[in-house]
């Protein structure tokens, strides 16, 4: 009787446990119900992601909010550079349309994001952008000079000796990683650079892999499998979605059928916010918050700067095809960045008109020296073609279609009028190639 009694108890206490244990399946802490229920948020409650806000349309402060630690002076930098990128793209918009360089991509309408999320990282994260983010270089230090020689492709071109296509810049001084053309490719790489800085002793604890996209990007495969990687493996890298609403000439309405780019975040586990990146101190304060997470976590963290693409995708595109004319011009009005900051520090005492006189005079001057520079100076050597690729032995291919082109040249480079001409334009003419030493 008393064995069997035992026996009874012991059976109970297998069962509650076994029942305690199926409270969560084997592979998640997510709890056990009995009711039916579908999702499609987030936030749990059917609402869309919040968007985290510091200034309003007219540059005051909301109520509540706290802004990021500023002065005078670093205000007047970051005012300073926001307003530099508009003068240097209306300068080399205009220079493509003239036939003197091949390409141009604008950041109208997206300063505030570039220049912020610049200022918030340190000068030593690794940067790996997409083509907007020149304002990113320039707050580091890139000068004015070397942004003409990569998009003129000229003998003074560090990002690619004139081998690259305008925009595509890159920098070893400056942490950042050359850009690529095809779409999200920077995306996985950025987590790989970032597990490679977790991975250095010396670099694990002070920096962090900073990738920007936009949301256009977010629709490649790459964009799921870099923050898969850096969620999973992990390490420390920060994703930046500018989302500007057009991708390349697609409407974000019919790119995704979700809530943004910033749901995705907690499909990865990771730490995700949505920032409104028309506002600088926003975007200053959302993505130190996000660096120092990245540290903290040594995992993932996403950033989505909702934004509007005042231009053109590039100057290989008519936005007004795919949206109205009108509807530019009101966003341009209404919800300007550069205004927004301007009449914050109006309020501030930190900004006048003579000062917005003599920063518009100044900058238009420094670009117009600089492009002017430019334009004078030659192309690199012929022979650069060939150079860079691959290390140690070069390989046989790439000898025999050097020594091809060299057979041209010296048939044809001085007695063809278009190659003699085209010539020309390169640092000694060829001769690298017809006379080797």
């Amino acid at each position: 009787m008393i064995r069997r009694e035992l026996s009874g108890v012991f059976k109970r206490a297998l069962s509650q446990s076994a029942a305690r244990r199926q409270e969560h399946l084997p592979t998640t802490q997510s709890p056990i119900v009995s009711k039916l229920h579908f999702f499609n948020s987030v936030t749990g409650n059917d609402t869309q992601i919040p968007t985290f806000r510091v200034l309003d349309g007219v540059g005051k402060p909301l109520e509540g909010a706290k802004i990021p630690e500023i002065d005078e002076a670093l205000a007047r930098r970051l005012y300073e550079n926001m307003m530099l990128l508009p003068t240097l793209d209306n300068v080399l918009y205009n220079v493509q349309r003239q036939g003197k360089i091949s390409f141009y991509m604008t950041a109208h309408g997206e300063e505030a994001t570039i220049v912020g999320s610049a200022a918030a990282l340190e000068m030593d994260d690794e940067v790996l952008g997409q083509y907007r983010e020149m304002g990113v270089l320039l707050w580091r230090g890139f000068s004015l000079d070397k942004v003409m020689a990569q998009c003129f492709g000229n003998e003074e071109d560090t990002s690619g000796k004139g081998r690259q296509m305008p925009v595509h810049f890159g920098s070893p001084e400056h942490h950042f990683h050359t850009i690529s053309s095809p779409l999200a490719t920077q995306i996985p790489q950025a987590a790989g650079v970032a597990y490679a800085l977790r991975r250095t002793p010396s670099r694990r604890s002070r920096s962090i892999a900073a990738c920007f996209f936009g949301e256009g990007a977010a629709s490649e495969g790459d964009f799921h499998a870099g923050l898969m990687l850096a969620s999973t493996i992990p390490s420390p890298a920060l994703f930046i979605a500018r989302n500007n609403g057009f991708a390349i000439s697609t409407p974000s309405t019919e790119q995704y059928y979700g809530d943004g780019i910033a749901s995705r975040g907690p499909g990865y586990g990771i730490d995700t916010v949505r920032v409104d990146g028309n506002d600088i101190l926003a975007v200053i304060a959302a993505v130190r918050e996000a660096r120092k997470r990245c540290l903290e976590q040594g995992r993932a963290v996403l950033v989505e700067a909702m934004t509007y693409r005042v231009g053109h995708h590039s100057t290989s595109d008519d936005s007004f095809a795919y949206r109205a004319r009108a509807e530019v011009e009101d966003r341009k009005r209404i919800d300007n960045p550069i205004t927004r900051f301007q009449l914050f520090m109006e309020s501030r005492g930190w900004w006048d008109a003579d000062s917005e006189a003599e920063l518009k005079a100044r900058l238009k001057a420094d670009v117009m020296k600089a492009f002017k520079r430019a334009e004078s100076l030659k192309r690199c050597e012929v022979g650069e073609l060939f150079t860079d690729v691959y290390g140690g032995q070069e390989p046989w291919n790439i000898r025999e279609q050097r020594e091809e082109l060299s057979g041209l040249l010296k048939k044809y480079g001085t007695i063809w009028e278009p190659w003699r001409n085209e010539l020309a334009k390169f640092k000694n003419k060829g001769q690298d190639l017809v006379n080797p030493k």
